[in-house]
């Protein structure tokens, strides 16, 4: 990929990310290897946005493992392998298809050959549920056949935990944690890949239930997650969450709201003046977008791809209506104030 234009489109992304959250936070970039090949292991909740947040931060230019589906038709194909993203095949695409996998392995050996960095999501599915899912074998068959096909080959796998306080909600807060690197080959037994594939699971899996909340309790998951929003916890924070819910009785527990709600009635009046300094936006947004995002854990991308989309065509035509009322510096001073306010309001003010 052109190295200018990864530039520009990650500067515009991270720009975008900086105006949709309210608070990113990216703790342990200091261990991601600089020049020996990554497999970057999250957890993944949040659909696009798991992917962009790792993309834009990570200290690396790294390619991705995406589902098959998303790869119909010639033209998101080029702008999907434009982006270092790559199909993996699951049986829902057909079991036909699965062969197809062999390929995609070969070529996610080859990027780790030569030393780049590789984004997997172990999971193989996402979910809003505060907890780390089973990982699938299928990041374990790409490490053994990299190690097979280049035995000296040093992969570092760094476990990622995103952490979001509310995935569905505009304006929400995230924290990123990047893990200690793994060495791949520790656990690489040439003679036993069944036990090479359960070693390396229980690693990341390990890893990942510290670097993000793991609620493992699902009879009461639903109570001790109300109980987490009423004592105030930090949800962006795993070791706070993850202690709390590891120290805290299940029993008796009552789901209760945030106790934060009447806080949240008095920045009601807050969040009116945002959607009207943003109206068309957010019209647009409520009844024409939002009724197509297909399940939750979609809300967050199509809140992110739609105002990265609408809001600079939003103030260019109120440039262009300004224009013919104010003179140009005017209408830039009150696009100014308009973009400021309504930042100020994201970042500072909205929970």
């Amino acid at each position: 990929m052109n190295e200018f234009m990864y530039s520009v489109v990650k500067f515009i992304i991270k720009t975008g990310l900086y105006g949709f959250y309210k608070r990113i936070e990216i703790k342990g970039l200091e261990h991601v290897p600089t020049y020996k090949p990554v497999m970057f292991l999250p957890n993944h909740q949040s659909a696009l946005m798991d992917v962009l947040l790792i993309a834009t931060d990570c200290n690396r230019k790294p390619y991705f493992l995406t589902r098959a589906d998303v790869f119909k038709g010639r033209f998101l194909k080029r702008i999907f392998t434009y982006f270092q993203m790559m199909p993996i095949y699951r049986i829902r695409d057909g079991r036909n298809s699965l062969s197809n996998n062999n390929k995609i392995f070969n070529a996610c050996a080859k990027v780790l050959g030569n030393g780049n960095a590789l984004v997997i999501f172990p999971e193989a599915n996402h979910n809003l549920r505060r907890r780390v899912r089973p990982l699938s074998k299928g990041f374990t068959r790409i490490i053994i056949r990299s190690l097979e096909l280049y035995p000296n080959l040093d992969i570092q796998l760094v476990p990622v935990g995103l952490n979001y306080k509310n995935a569905t909600h505009f304006p929400d807060r995230v924290s990123v944690h990047y893990g200690k690197p793994i060495s791949a080959k520790l656990f690489f037994d040439p003679n036993d890949y069944t036990q090479t594939s359960k070693a390396i699971k229980e690693q990341i899996t390990t890893a990942l239930q510290k670097l993000t909340t793991h609620i493992e309790d699902d009879d009461n998951y639903e109570s001790l997650v109300g109980r987490l929003e009423y004592e105030g916890i930090d949800l962006t924070d795993p070791i706070a969450t993850n202690n709390w819910v590891k120290t805290y009785s299940s029993s008796g527990i009552s789901n209760r709201s945030s106790n934060s709600s009447s806080e949240n009635r008095g920045k009601g009046s807050f969040r009116f003046f945002l959607y009207l300094l943003n109206l068309p936006v957010y019209l647009l947004w409520k009844y024409w977008m939002k009724p197509k995002v297909p399940e939750a854990e979609f809300m967050g991308t199509f809140k992110f791809a739609f105002g990265l989309l609408a809001y600079p065509v939003y103030l260019c035509l109120l440039f262009l209506i300004l224009v013919n009322m104010v003179s140009v510096k005017m209408a830039i001073f009150i696009l100014a104030i308009q973009v400021v306010v309504s930042l100020c309001l994201i970042k500072y003010v909205l929970r």
